[in-house]
């Protein structure tokens, strides 16, 4: 019960990983808005959520995190209900669209950009806003890279580039925030089952997880279980780093 009476906020919550956080928060006593494209997703989500203490409150939003408009309604709503910000943030709001780079049309790797990169600025950036012109004490932001940012992929240029871009945005939001409270992490996943590997063949997963030294895929929890570690006040003198959760995968 590390988070009792902390609000926070998960986007891409409606699904995956962002579900597993959310589900991990809201144990730990945590009141969580869960944000997502789809508002019926991030409804099933919420519908998921313990809510046993007192005072304990969820919801459900749409948010385009692409969007700045969109980021800066999402805040205010949550503020007109909560009477306050989130001060536990987590962008996982993510996607893919994949295809070789020679081959890859330019709105696919702009769109891998908007919501993956800009969508993590836009939403660290609202909540650092709000938290600073309130005068919180302290705050967490999270943000959820991939282990695929260091390393690169076959077929995913514009992932790989986005989540690169998150852990600079990350370290340079740590430097700039630290002297308001306020403490800023990265999530780096490696391959772990989600919807977005639903789609992969089975001969490419039994690949994948030849390359991993625990010899398995990941589960959304253990990511979760990072996030409420950085979330809590146990990692209070934590900020600007990566944590890999990848099982082994390219140590070192």
């Amino acid at each position: 019960m590390r988070l009792i009476s902390r609000l926070t906020l998960v986007t891409g919550g409606g699904s995956g990983i962002g579900r597993a956080v959310s589900q991990r928060l809201a144990s730990e006593g945590a009141s969580v808005v869960v944000a997502d494209i789809s508002e019926d997703s991030a409804n099933e989500t919420v519908g998921r959520l313990q809510s046993d203490l007192k005072g304990q409150s969820h919801m459900a939003a749409a948010v385009d995190v692409s969007s700045k408009e969109s980021v800066k309604k999402l805040l205010t709503r949550i503020q007109t209900r909560y009477f306050q910000p989130p001060s536990v943030c987590v962008n996982s709001a993510g996607i893919t669209q994949d295809d070789f780079l020679l081959n890859m049309e330019e709105e696919k790797f702009d769109r891998v950009i908007q919501v993956n990169l800009k969508g993590s600025f836009l939403v660290t950036q609202a909540v650092a806003q709000a938290l600073v012109a309130c005068g919180s004490p302290k705050g967490s932001i999270i943000t959820l890279g991939s282990i695929v940012g260091k390393v690169g992929n076959l077929g995913q240029a514009n992932y790989a580039a986005s989540k690169a871009g998150v852990e600079g945005l990350t370290r340079t939001a740590a430097k700039e925030l630290s002297r308001f409270g306020i403490r800023c992490n990265c999530v780096l996943p490696g391959f772990i089952t989600t919807p977005m590997t639903d789609e992969v063949p089975e001969k490419v997963l039994v690949k994948m997880k030849s390359l991993v030294p625990l010899g398995r895929m990941g589960d959304p929890a253990e990511v979760a279980d990072v996030c409420a570690f950085l979330a809590s006040d146990d990692s209070r003198y934590i900020t600007g780093t990566s944590i890999e959760v990848t099982g082994g995968l390219f140590m070192g």
